[in-house]
């Protein structure tokens, strides 16, 4: 079973400066965090505050769901940083 994000579900961390979502294989969820440099590069002038980068997220999402099962694939951990780099 592929990597789904069924949960629509996201939150902003204002410790990570980032968006968090949930990702599942099967019946395991794992965490993932879009960092706001990452944000901010797939949608130039998103604002850095919490409701910037939650449109910016939205806005996106389908992108970063793609870019976080790649991310995923790569090896297991227990909660994954989206960067830049990895767009």
């Amino acid at each position: 079973m592929a990597l789904s994000f069924p949960n629509q579900s996201r939150s902003y961390d204002a410790t990570r400066h980032a968006v968090r979502f949930w990702g599942y294989d099967k019946a395991m969820e794992t965490s993932f965090y879009v960092m706001a440099d990452a944000l901010r590069f797939l949608q130039p002038g998103t604002l850095s505050d919490e409701v910037g980068l939650l449109n910016a997220f939205d806005s996106n999402r389908d992108v970063i769901c793609s870019t976080a099962a790649k991310v995923f694939a790569r090896g297991n951990k227990g909660s994954y940083d989206l960067i830049s780099s990895d767009f």
